[in-house]
């Protein structure tokens, strides 16, 4: 404090010591940025989002993401469907706080591509398809997807997963006509 005191009756190390402190917080800020993806700042190899019923659901599960060279790869355990297709997919926002599911925003779709089936090769990055329900309300889902990066500026991580109420159509814009949000799950990374 007293070497501050004493700046201020030096108007040229008072200034000094102010744009010392900017460029001080400035690097903070760059390197925080830099490691916005992880903020470990290492590589992410695996990302989890846990399913959460949304109000006056049942429905409940999890997504594990792996990543490849060639992509990632996206198995889904999750129960309390009805039996039949529901649509899958990844949201732009991992928020999962609106009672309906609502605030996680539409299809992820950094490069406004239409929505399509998970094999087209251009569609919403978070166009995953369908899961399908046995008569006991369970379904499993397996897929590498080229599309999808846990990495870089196009990562699903920080996003959310949505299971829906109907069949996604795989075509009907922008969202495939699959209904209400039944569970709702934040992408974080895993534990090793």
């Amino acid at each position: 404090m007293k070497m501050l005191r004493s700046n201020a009756n030096n108007p040229a190390m008072f200034a000094l010591t102010i744009l010392i402190g900017i460029l001080l917080t400035l690097a903070a800020g760059d390197v925080r940025a830099a490691g916005s993806d992880n903020p470990a700042g290492d590589t992410v190899q695996r990302a989890i989002a846990v399913l959460h019923p949304t109000a006056g659901s049942h429905v409940s599960g999890t997504v594990t993401f792996t990543g490849h060279d060639n992509g990632v790869q996206v198995s889904a355990t999750v129960d309390g469907l009805k039996a039949g297709k529901h649509g899958f997919h990844i949201h732009e926002l991992g928020d999962c706080s609106a009672p309906d599911g609502t605030s996680a925003g539409g299809h992820y779709n950094p490069e406004g591509n239409p929505h399509a089936g998970p094999d087209q090769m251009k569609r919403h990055v978070g166009d995953l398809g369908n899961l399908e329900a046995d008569q006991s309300g369970h379904s499993r889902y397996e897929r590498r997807d080229a599309h999808l990066s846990l990495n870089g500026p196009q990562a699903i991580v920080g996003r959310a997963v949505i299971v829906h109420a109907g069949e996604d159509d795989l075509s009907s814009q922008p969202t495939g006509a699959a209904g209400a949000r039944m569970a709702c799950g934040v992408i974080g990374i895993a534990a090793p």
